[in-house]
């Protein structure tokens, strides 16, 4: 069983959000997605860092929920900041199984175990102190409890973490992001988030032991990474 990663699909089949506005690489970006999801096997895993879809809520979001659900192998979702559909763990289980989504599952407060090692992850979020009031503080500091909840639940295990939001990004560093990942020896580290010129400042490489990849769609062309065999 190997492990894959992408991050922001960005899927709107029953929403009126064309994402080639972005630019030429967005055209047509669900047949490529299906195209190159063909390299995952049924028996695989994929992490999805965030960013599935545009609907703004579950029942709007369905087509683009059956159309993940259809891809080869299990999946594993984290919420992004733009899945306004996303409620609460119970209800998104709940409307999973209502409608035959069955290789989906929520990381949210957990983790799951790949082999040897657990998926550990959150959202994230982006805050400077000197930038960001009071509401931003709260959820940033929620991120960071959601986080360390499930490094914790991961046990002895070696940890590998998803997030939407990076924690490292041109001058932005969320050290208490960064200090849970030195604590609990995370050794790898998932992002999206970044899309386009704004891939240029993304930091990809080793920091205190731990290896931060961008697996944003656009950045990795439509095609799941593979981390572990």
């Amino acid at each position: 069983m190997a492990l894959y990663t992408i991050g922001d699909l960005h899927l709107s089949l029953a929403s009126e959000k064309p994402m080639d506005i972005f630019g030429d690489k967005w055209k047509n970006h669900a047949e490529k997605l299906k195209k190159n999801f063909q390299v995952v096997g049924e028996d695989d895993l994929t992490v999805l860092c965030g960013d599935h879809s545009w609907g703004m809520s579950l029942e709007e979001s369905l087509q683009d929920l059956l159309y993940i659900n259809s891809l080869p192998g299990k999946k594993i979702m984290l919420k992004g900041n733009h899945d306004y559909w996303w409620g609460t763990a119970n209800k998104i289980r709940t409307f999973f199984e209502a409608h035959g989504i069955d290789t989906m599952e929520i990381l949210h407060n957990n983790s799951f175990q790949y082999g040897d090692y657990a998926i550990c992850g959150t959202r994230g979020w982006f805050y400077e102190e000197e930038k960001g009031g009071e509401h931003d503080k709260k959820i940033m500091n929620r991120e960071i409890m959601r986080l360390e909840t499930s490094l914790k639940a991961a046990g002895d295990r070696e940890k590998l973490v998803f997030l939407h939001y990076p924690p490292i990004y041109q001058h932005y560093k969320c050290e208490e992001i960064l200090e849970l990942l030195k604590k609990y020896e995370v050794k790898m580290c998932c992002y999206g988030h970044i899309h386009g010129k704004g891939t240029a400042f993304a930091f990809n490489g080793w920091r205190d032991g731990t290896e931060f990849k961008l697996v944003s769609a656009d950045f990795v062309d439509f095609k799941p990474v593979k981390l572990r065999f």
